[in-house]
């Protein structure tokens, strides 16, 4: 089959617009839109807990700057750590892009558990709360990686299958619309209607986890694995490899959860 037989990536400019030196990226206005869902979506959420909007908002905006200060360390540590050795400055040139999703995990949970302690709660039911706002902000830096025409999928010849710039002349899969439906909606419609009911503390955390982990696990199947570090055994990759540790907490926390509150009955 040819290569006109096959989707081509659009030329998409990565900058929206520019206003004297400063440019407004695509994937920088997904931050903006993970972060204005998530406080929306708080908003719906709060009159079923005894926090103020203050508290709520001040505990989004640490939690956002653990996704970005988590993110970049994730990266540099899980995704290119001979490079850190090698140059120890690069993990503070966050303008040649990298960002890691479990280590912006990392930084929310670091940021959730000090959040707990001022809050007045625990910090499993804090995460229970905050797990439902997160999807959204995960499907909408998916769309911001497709735009951006990186973290592409592997070689394939399915009729959807896109010529991405810059991985040359080979149709791909469009993984990262995948991790879209999957990680943002399909993510976000199970956590939403889960915890529109009563849960046990902690069980909402644990479907999050459990849930994206699973999800993304599947997803590797598709997209490219980092060139410079490849596919370990059994042809698992450097992400499924982190998903690991996710699902297996996520299952542990919702066993616990139930367990705890037969007990409690």
């Amino acid at each position: 089959m040819s290569d006109s037989s096959y989707l081509v990536f659009p030329s998409i400019d990565p900058v929206i617009f520019s206003v004297g030196p400063l440019s407004v990226r695509w994937y920088g206005m997904m931050y903006l839109v993970a972060f204005v869902a998530a406080y929306l979506l708080a908003q719906k959420r709060l009159s079923n807990t005894t926090w103020t909007k203050d508290q709520v908002s001040d505990m989004l905006f640490w939690g956002f700057i653990g996704v970005i200060l988590g993110g970049r360390l994730g990266y540099v540590f899980f995704y290119q750590f001979g490079m850190f050795l090698d140059d120890p400055l690069y993990l503070f040139k966050i303008w040649t892009g990298g960002m890691s999703f479990h280590g912006g995990l990392i930084g929310v949970l670091v940021a959730l558990f000090w959040q707990a302690k001022r809050m007045g709660t625990t910090f499993l039911a804090l995460g229970d709360f905050v797990a439902p706002l997160v999807p959204i902000g995960l499907g909408a830096g998916r769309i911001g990686n497709f735009l951006n025409a990186e973290l592409w999928g592997r070689t394939t010849d399915v009729p959807w299958a896109v010529i991405f710039p810059n991985a040359g002349n080979e149709p791909r899969h469009p993984s990262q619309l995948y991790e879209f439906a999957l990680e943002g909606v399909v993510l976000f419609v199970i956590l939403w209607m889960y915890s529109a009911k009563p849960r046990p503390v902690g069980a909402v955390g644990g479907v999050f986890l459990l849930g994206y982990g699973s999800f993304r696990f599947i997803i590797e199947f598709f997209r490219e694995p980092d060139a410079h570090i490849g596919l370990y055994q059994l042809g698992l990759s450097q992400g499924q490899l982190l998903c690991l540790p996710m699902i297996l907490l996520g299952l542990i926390l919702l066993l616990r959860a139930y367990k705890r509150d037969d007990a409690n009955a």
